[in-house]
């Protein structure tokens, strides 16, 4: 139905009995090919509707019928727009002639364009809607637009008088594709529109300077809720929001009116784009209430933005609903620094962490369906519904022939394996006692730390004693916070460990078949949401491990985005969860080891609360800024916005902690000692058991994730201030090897919260008239 002529236009040639949904169909496929930067619609009149015209894109319409483009024209806006060709062609052609033009036909663009055309150039411009021997006589040149046969005696010219019949240039049922008269100037001047297209993509592919404009605050005193502020607020909508930040419009895919996933192509566009400054919030050790990092962020973002006029990113995570609904309440920031609409941020956003939440639990599936399959079944039974018959044939899936690929198995044809490697193959043989996989929920439900699963008569008695994680601690989640792209985080699913054979081997997702699903459930998760603060600065927010049973860290893909949209001098703030001692050490050692990037400067933050539970503070010194951002908004975090650019400017003397050649045990004590301030490190049996193996397996060089308090610097939760003495017991430790680091389990650290007497939901209800909710936080 399409042909390709050129290098980048396509001329539409469909057949006569085409519909206008058929033709509409083929244009919107080009609209999205990326090769094609222009689309000749050569097409009998009749099929030239509006509709038709208006589906195709203004930026690839290079004939210059569209709405949007004969607008531009009559406006004078050439900057997108484009001359229609044959207008063009018969004004190269009129410059010769006379200044009175009769025009004879021709109601649509292309007479709306000359017109316009000729009124610029100062030209008399006189209509008759067919021939007339009385304007014809009064005319130095005559243009015949009507398509078809059109005779014009010569006693009804004036001597000299030039005749511009265009109807050979448009297709006609009589003449069909047959070019003549201004035809081979109109096709050369619609390749030069092709070029000037081509001209305009390449450069709208460069870096695309900021425009971002302010929404205006008026804070009031005393402050309002924070979902009383949020409403009070007007987002702008997230495509100009997208446009002020110089992003595409097909990399944005819009969720609603105020949110929208960026695709990763944007990495490609701006590869050569230099860097901002990256610039980390962190924060003293927490009260259970948490100590307003994410308002410092919001707050520092506006006042870099809305008041230095600096281009400035925050980069923050995902809300989990166990905090939402439990003590903590939200994380959209709070006062007159947050992130809006505070609802849409704190509850499903767009739907990562039920992507996560699925695919953790396809894996725990497939891992007691599997074990109950293999313990039910013989060698030949398995192998014949592994690797069914269908229509007569047997053939092996890709991930299939990965598996017989790491079992060393170069044979393809499911009928030549022998007995030996059929066994091979169908048997995993995990060993029930050391799975490591778990359930995961959204939620704090504390009766879920400890289950039983496979007691119904279908799972044959195949009982086991399991538990339920919180959504975010899923190593999903981890890999989706340090994954660098769709391959990479395509990689790290199926290379995630879930348990280990009878024999002592690990077991992995890819071996379970699972991983290409996996892939599947998270291809859009992949993608950073785009919100903005109340001061309409732009925010990503994506990933939402917690800092103390994960790395707490929003993703790094995130900030990758957000550093080249910024621009060399601008700025990308992010977060790294509860106190420095956790949050910040594993941002450091996990996920800039993981990135690549190196931050140049580190917002402390310390609040009158938190010194008060630990103790009192430090005497306060030079540098250290008060903010107001709560109350004020951007306004009052200048002060911070000034220090930090002042920071930003000076050389960065970052360095890991460890070296990733030091021994698993070192790098324990070493964070043991020199970042929680302990004397020294207690492993139980379990846990050097557990390093043995890690060190056998050959993961002895992974970095280290502590899970442990966020309430203080030690394992017990009650001890305050700067605690000495101390020895740091480490009962367990784990390994999430897609995720790429080794995580101990220090004390009675749970990897399920639980929901305290009076959680907040309590308080959060929805009024089913207006559908407003209230109560969150």
């Amino acid at each position: 139905m399409a042909g390709k002529i050129g290098l980048n236009v396509t001329q539409i040639c469909l057949p006569r009995e085409c519909t206008e949904d058929e033709i509409i169909e083929e244009v919107l496929k080009l609209n999205e090919d990326p090769r094609v930067h222009g689309v000749y619609l050569h097409l009998p009149p009749a099929s030239l509707t509006s509709r038709v015209l208006n589906t195709l894109r203004p930026e690839k319409d290079v004939d210059g019928v569209s709405d949007l483009n004969v607008g531009r024209l009559v406006r004078g806006d050439m900057n997108q727009g484009f001359i229609p060709p044959l207008a063009n062609a018969v004004m190269e052609l009129l410059a010769r002639h006379g200044e009175t033009v009769l025009v004879v036909g021709g109601e649509g663009p292309l007479g709306v364009a000359l017109q316009c055309l000729m009124q610029r150039r100062g030209m008399v411009v006189l209509h008759s809607r067919r021939s007339s021997e009385v304007l014809q006589k009064q005319a130095n040149a005559v243009v015949l637009l009507a398509a078809g046969h059109m005779d014009v005696p010569p006693t009804w010219l004036r001597p000299g008088t030039a005749v511009i019949h265009c109807g050979s240039a448009l297709m006609t049922e009589d003449h069909g594709m047959e070019m003549s008269g201004v035809g081979p100037l109109t096709a050369a001047l619609r390749m030069q529109n092709v070029v000037q297209s081509s001209s305009r993509w390449a450069q709208g592919q460069q870096y695309r300077p900021w425009t971002l404009r302010s929404l205006k605050l008026q804070p009031l005193s005393p402050v309002p809720s924070d979902i009383e502020i949020s409403r009070a607020q007007t987002p702008k909508p997230v495509d100009q929001l997208a446009q002020e930040i110089g992003l595409l419009q097909e990399e944005t895919e819009a969720y609603g009116r105020t949110k929208a996933k960026v695709r990763l192509s944007l990495l490609d566009r701006l590869r050569e784009q230099p860097d901002g400054k990256y610039v980390l919030v962190a924060g003293i050790t927490p009260t259970p209430l948490g100590e307003g990092k994410s308002t410092v962020v919001i707050g520092l973002v506006q006042a870099l933005s809305a008041h230095l006029k600096l281009n400035s990113f925050a980069c923050l995570r995902q809300p989990s609903q166990g905090p939402t609904f439990g003590v903590k309440g939200g994380a959209a920031g709070g006062g007159y620094a947050q992130v809006i609409p505070m609802e849409e941020f704190n509850l499903h956003l767009t739907g990562d962490i039920h992507a996560i939440t699925a695919a953790n639990n396809l894996v725990a599936a497939a891992i007691d369906a599997r074990m109950l399959h293999e313990a039910t079944q013989k060698d030949k039974a398995l192998y014949s519904r592994l690797v069914p018959s269908v229509n007569g044939v047997r053939r092996f899936s890709p991930i299939q022939i990965a598996r017989l690929r790491r079992l060393g198995i170069s044979e393809i044809d499911p009928s030549a394996l022998m007995p030996q490697e059929v066994s091979s193959f169908v048997r995993l043989d995990l060993d029930p006692a050391k799975v490591t996989w778990q359930r995961v929920v959204d939620t704090n439900d504390r009766f879920l730390r400890k289950i039983t699963v496979g007691q119904a008569s279908t799972e044959k008695g195949h009982v086991r004693e399991t538990q339920f994680d919180i959504a975010v601690a899923s190593e999903i989640m981890a890999i989706l916070a340090l994954a660098d792209g769709l391959g990479d985080m395509k990689t790290r699913l199926g290379r995630m460990v879930v348990g280990s054979s009878r024999s002592g081997q690990p077991v992995t997702a890819e071996d379970l078949g699972v991983s290409g699903a996996l892939a599947v459930l998270m291809k859009d998760a992949i993608k950073p949401t785009l919100m903005q603060t109340l001061e309409g600065s732009p925010v990503f927010v994506h990933a939402g491990p917690f800092a103390n049973i994960a790395h707490g860290n929003s993703s790094v893909l995130a900030d990758k985005l957000a550093l080249k949209l910024v621009g060399e001098d601008g700025f990308v703030v992010t977060e790294a969860g509860f106190g420095a001692d956790i949050g910040m050490e594993k941002f450091f050692n996990i996920k800039c080891r993981a990135s690549g990037l190196r931050p140049n400067v580190v917002v402390l933050v310390a609040t009158v609360r938190a010194l008060k539970m630990h103790g009192g503070g430090p005497n306060v010194l030079l540098n250290a800024v008060p903010c107001h951002h709560w109350a004020r908004g951007g306004r009052g975090s200048v002060e911070l916005a000034q220090a930090v650019k002042q920071a930003g400017s000076q050389p960065s003397h970052f360095q890991f902690l460890y070296s990733q050649e030091t021994p698993i045990v070192e790098k324990i004590r070493m964070i043991a000692q020199k970042v929680y301030g302990a004397d020294d490190i207690e492993l139980s049996p379990e846990a050097q058991a557990k390093i043995d193996y890690y060190n056998q397996q050959g993961y002895g060089k992974l970095p280290i994730c502590m899970a442990k308090t966020h309430l203080s610097l030690s394992h017990l939760p009650e001890k305050k201030g700067t605690p000495t003495g101390f020895t740091l017991p480490i009962r367990d430790i784990r390994a999430s090897i897609g995720a790429g680091f080794i995580y101990p389990l220090v004390g009675t650290m749970s990897t399920m919260p639980g929901l305290p007497t009076r959680p907040c939901f309590y308080d959060i209800d929805l009024d089913p008239v207006t559908e407003e909710i209230t109560g969150l936080f």
